[in-house]
Formats: structure tokens, sequence, C-alpha cells
């Protein structure tokens, strides 16, 4: 339903016309992921180095909550996990404490989300990534992002509603996008 609703508001959001004033013109400018700080990046105190890396990167926060996330919600976030023989832990642990969510917002930033956070493994995460400078073993990886477009879609519905969503203009905007 919630999907629903937000397909509405982007249709509505098109038929008005053109944008908001500071739109560029280039395609996926305001294209939006989850990144999320998991418990043990939260209890190791990384969620301000985390955030400060997005930021220098050029991408725009737009939401921002710290929770202790509800059974149902990370239920459905690791739907495509159930089966797994390490759900039950990684459940266990994603409850275990509070979690920083956030959506940030930019050019190709799933993409490049998941570039700067590295590989599912530290082990395998190269130097220069968040896993691979903050992180030691796979099941305390300190950080999650979406990994498609329509996967974002889906969990900034799960964790947001619209209304913690903020659309503003960074002053740093014309200066990133201008071409």
């Amino acid at each position: 339903m919630l999907l629903r609703g937000l397909s509405r508001l982007l249709r509505d959001r098109r038929a008005a016309g053109p944008g908001p004033r500071w739109a560029s013109g280039i395609a996926g400018i305001r294209e939006q992921t989850l990144v999320a700080v998991k418990p043990d990046g939260v209890q190791r105190r990384l969620v301000g180095e985390i955030i400060q890396r997005f930021e220098r990167r050029g991408f725009q926060l737009v939401g921002l909550k710290l929770v202790q996330a509800p059974h149902d919600v990370l239920s459905a976030h690791y739907h495509d996990l159930e089966e797994k023989p390490f759900y039950p832990a990684l459940i266990e642990y994603m409850s275990s404490g509070p979690i920083v969510a956030m959506v940030w917002e930019g050019h190709d930033v799933v993409r490049v989300s998941r570039v700067m956070v590295g590989s599912t493994s530290p082990a395998h995460a190269l130097p220069g990534t968040l896993r691979g400078d903050l992180c030691v073993h796979i099941s305390r990886n300190a950080v999650h992002a979406s990994d498609s477009v329509e996967v974002a879609k889906k969990e900034i519905s799960l964790w947001f509603h619209h209304s913690e969503l903020v659309e503003w203009q960074c002053c740093a905007h014309s200066n990133l996008y201008k071409v």
C-alpha cells in the first residue's frame, strides 16, 4: 500500500511539470538508497565516520533516525535470507542494539554506496572501503547498503515513512552537478 502511495506521489509530481528549481536535468541525480549502521557500528561509535564519508562523496542526507528495529521490520528486510542457517542469529544480532537508518540521495548513489561499503566479508573488502577499513568479521560488518535501485525503494519504504524524508537543496548542489 505504501509503495502504491509512493508511486502515486511520483506520478503526480511528474504530471505537475518540472521538478524543484534545483533540478539539474542529469538522469538519476535524485536516486536514493538506504544505508544502515548496524548495532556493532553504533556500539563502536562509527556513525559519524560513516556519515562523513557519504557527505564527503557529495551525497545528500534526506532521512536519518536511530531505531531499535522491530522484529517485523527485520523479518521483511531479510526475507530473502529466511532459509539460510545463519538467519536466526542475524535477526538476533540486528535486534541486539540500535540501528542508524539513513536515506542518501545523489547521482548513481546505489552503485557508488555499495562500492564505498565494500565486500560483505571484511576479509575480502578493499582498503579504503568502510568494511575494509573498519571491520574484521562478516558477522559484524557494521553497515548495510541497498544493492539495487528496486531494493532501495523497498527498503526505504520499510524503514521510513515518506513524511520522514526531507527534500532540501544543499548549497554545494550546483557545484557538484552543474554541467
